[in-house]
């Protein structure tokens, strides 16, 4: 069963208005009368749902590990800012 198919109908209705809102987390927030903290936590919590959540993480981790790696002087400045932004494409 697709992912997707196993919303709630409460996680299907936020991410319709999400996705019309096209990501814009401000718009999310005056159509549902939401705080910017509960959108956040609402897409956290959906993301997390259908898997993704566990991407972020991971994104978050390789970037410490650069930052880290730099701090101990294993790669230049240069080398994890053409690191970081490799992470980003």
């Amino acid at each position: 069963m697709p992912s997707f198919a196993s919303l709630s109908p409460e996680d299907e209705s936020f991410l319709r208005v999400f996705l019309a809102a096209r990501g814009n987390i401000k718009e999310v927030e005056r159509q549902l009368g939401i705080s910017y903290p509960t959108v956040k936590g609402k897409l956290d919590n959906l993301l997390n749902r259908l898997g993704l959540g566990s991407l972020q993480a991971e994104g978050r981790k390789r970037r410490l590990e650069i930052v880290e790696r730099l701090e101990r002087g294993e790669i230049t400045a240069q080398e994890a800012i053409g690191l970081l932004k490799g992470l980003e494409s």
